[in-house]
C-alpha cells in the first residue's frame, strides 16, 4: 500500500481540478448563467429594475434641485426688487425730509425777519409816543389860551360853514 499524505491528498485534488479545466470552467458558466437566469426571471416577474429605479431616483433628485434652485432665484429677484424698492422710498422720503427742513429753514428766516421788523416798530413806536409826550408836555402851559383858540375857530367855522350844509342838505 501506498500511504499518502495529507499534503499530497491536496495536492492530487488540485492536480486533478487543474487536470480538467474545460470541465471547470463549463460548470463556473453554467453557475453564472443560472444564477443570471434566476436574476433576471425574478425582475421579470416582479417588475422590479433596480438600474431603472435608481435612474428615475436620479432624473427626480434633478428636477427637485433645478425647482429648488428656481424657487431660490425666484425668491433672490424677489428680494432684490423688494430691496430696490425699499431704497427707493428711503430715497423719496429723504428728499422729502430735506424739503422739509428747507421749508422750516425758510419759517425761521422769515419768522426772524418779521421778528426784527416788529422790534423797529416796536421801537418807532416808542419813539413816536415820546416825541408825542414831549410835544404835549411843552403845549400844557398854556393849555387855557390854546382851548380858548381853539373854540373861537370852532365856533366861527361852524358859523361860515353851516348855511352851506343845510343847503347841501336839502337838496
Amino acid at each position: 500500500m501506498i500511504d499518502v499524505s495529507p499534503d499530497d491528498a491536496g495536492k492530487s485534488r488540485i492536480a486533478r481540478i487543474g487536470a480538467q479545466p474545460i470541465a471547470l470552467a463549463a460548470v463556473a458558466l453554467a453557475v453564472l448563467l443560472a444564477g443570471g437566469g434566476t436574476v433576471a426571471l425574478w425582475r421579470v416577474s416582479t417588475g422590479n429594475y433596480p438600474e431603472t429605479d435608481r435612474a428615475i431616483a436620479a432624473r427626480q433628485a434633478q428636477t427637485r434641485a433645478v425647482e429648488a434652485t428656481e424657487q431660490l432665484a425666484d425668491k433672490t429677484r424677489a428680494m432684490g426688487i423688494t430691496q430696490q424698492e425699499q431704497v427707493d422710498q428711503l430715497q423719496a422720503l429723504q428728499e422729502q425730509i430735506q424739503g422739509v427742513k428747507r421749508l422750516l429753514a425758510a419759517q425761521q428766516s422769515d419768522a426772524k425777519r418779521l421778528s426784527d421788523q416788529v422790534g423797529t416798530l416796536t421801537g418807532a413806536i416808542d419813539n413816536l409816543r415820546q416825541s408825542f409826550a414831549s410835544a404835549r408836555s411843552s403845549d400844557t402851559p398854556a393849555p387855557a389860551q390854546a382851548r380858548r383858540a381853539t373854540t373861537a375857530r370852532t365856533k366861527a367855522g361852524t358859523a361860515k360853514h353851516a348855511p352851506q350844509k343845510r343847503t347841501k342838505s336839502h337838496s
